[in-house]
């Protein structure tokens, strides 16, 4: 691909970030054709077309490459756009993209939330340096503004990290708006009872997620796992150690292999697995699965390597990221990353059939006993609902509620979130990490369910 062609698809897909598709979709297409037809042009055009399948600018583009003949209305959107995107603009396109400093509006952040039935739209953006405040409208109806957030950051201009203050300020901004809707608080405007209107914020964006785990600052190689007598060991008089205290209680509230119904361990360090302190008669349960450490007045649960992990019942809705695992019933849940599509055209100009592409950062994987794959769904505008008789997402098992939990990307991260259901959303804490648990705390190890007491408390 030549230079200017790379320049082309750069600039394609920048404007196609900043949701400008029909400019990213024109650039591409003038791309393809003002240099000598080769393959880079076809490369460039089924960009194109991965962006919208109905384009008829992307389809005169490709008429014309093939040299067959082009609708009369495609040809002229064709020619326009080959008028508006001289080298001059493009060029002038590149120079915004590969701007060092932080100067014009950072792209902002849409989402639509479903809530109580109805499809909401909220929207983020910044102002720039000139009008230095982010704003975030919450839109109802197909269009009405049912309520808006104001934030300036003029205090902050001079910052040498401007950029990424501002765009963390965006992010925390508008995920306030989403769970602000979420908790009811706009209820009464919805229902036309109060009025909306702006509300001018001087105080950081409040967004309650939950945190699930930390880089573990204390590991022993093997809590409470007895230590093995020297082989030649001189004979000494034996004194009882004193007792150890025992800081905390975990009641089984779920176990399908049997076992004591309620575990009582010693010390400040309790191993749960096949070979710890808490055993757990659990085939789906490793030898040293996961680790209760007792640190300065506080109770942390960390994930041990080799396992198939810890999850920890969720209080409030919690950031997943790439990988992340998930328990809702007895459904594992997988979230991941949706690749970049690798679809270009073949050398002979064949270019491969695919489903229509949506915008999708993210899919739901189940997995399954071995590690084989079910059901998965991809995530759009919406957020991804899952339960046993209503969502995208529908399994067939008792433990589910009829609406069980919510995932949807907001501002750039994905959130998981339970919709007050009976039994609970579990996430894996990340391996090499730990989480602060708390009493009445419940996190499942292999198919064992726990309570976590602790005495006195």
């Amino acid at each position: 691909m030549t230079a200017y062609r790379d320049t082309c698809l750069k600039v394609g897909k920048w404007l196609r970030g900043r949701g400008q598709h029909k400019q990213a979709i024109a650039v591409l297409c003038v791309g393809a054709l003002r240099e000598p037809i080769d393959d880079s042009s076809h490369n460039l055009v089924a960009e194109a077309l991965r962006m919208d399948q109905d384009s008829l600018v992307a389809k005169a583009a490709f008429g014309r490459l093939e040299g067959a003949e082009v609708p009369f209305e495609a040809s002229i959107e064709l020619d326009f756009a080959v008028k508006h995107f001289t080298d001059d603009e493009i060029a002038r396109l590149d120079k915004e993209v590969s701007r060092p400093q932080f100067f014009k509006a950072q792209v902002g952040f849409n989402n639509n939330v479903r809530y109580k039935e109805q499809v909401f739209h909220v929207q983020t953006e910044d102002s720039g340096l000139r009008m230095p405040h982010i704003i975030t409208h919450l839109f109802a109806d197909g269009g009405r503004v049912i309520k808006s957030h104001k934030r300036s950051y003029t205090q902050e201009v001079d910052r040498p990290d401007v950029g990424p203050y501002v765009r963390q300020l965006m992010k925390g901004q508008h995920m306030e708006m989403v769970l602000a809707l979420r908790s009811g608080r706009f209820d009464r405007v919805i229902a036309g009872l109060e009025m909306g209107g702006m509300d001018i914020i001087t105080a950081p964006p409040q967004v309650d997620l939950q945190e699930l785990g930390k880089k573990s600052t204390a590991r022993s190689e093997s809590p409470s796992e007895p230590a093995k007598a020297p082989s030649e060991a001189p004979e000494v008089a034996v004194v009882a150690a004193p007792k150890a205290p025992v800081r905390m209680h975990l009641l089984v509230l779920r176990s399908l292999s049997g076992g004591p119904e309620r575990y009582e361990p010693e010390g400040d360090e309790v191993l749960i697995g096949k070979a710890g302190a808490v055993a757990l008669a659990d085939k789906f349960c490793h030898p040293s699965e996961s680790v209760l450490r007792f640190r300065e007045g506080e109770i942390w649960l960390e994930d041990r390597e080799g396992g198939n992990g810890v999850f920890v019942r969720i209080r409030k809705p919690v950031i997943l990221d790439d990988g992340d695992e998930f328990i809702v019933g007895d459904q594992l849940l997988r979230v991941e990353k949706n690749p970049e599509r690798d679809d270009y055209v073949s050398p002979d100009h064949t270019y491969l059939w695919t489903s229509p592409n949506i915008e999708s950062s993210f899919r739901v994987q189940q997995i399954f006993v071995g590690g084989a794959k079910g059901a998965c769904r991809a995530a759009s505008n919406t957020p991804i609902q899952i339960g046993k008789s209503m969502g995208d997402l529908i399994f067939a098992d008792p433990l589910l509620s009829d609406m069980h939990c919510w995932i949807e990307e907001q501002a750039g991260v994905i959130v998981l979130a339970d919709m007050h259901s009976n039994t609970g959303v579990f996430v894996r804490i990340r391996r090499g990490t730990e989480h602060r648990v708390f009493h009445g705390d419940e996190f499942i190890v292999g198919r064992t369910r726990l309570r976590l007491e602790i005495p006195n408390y």
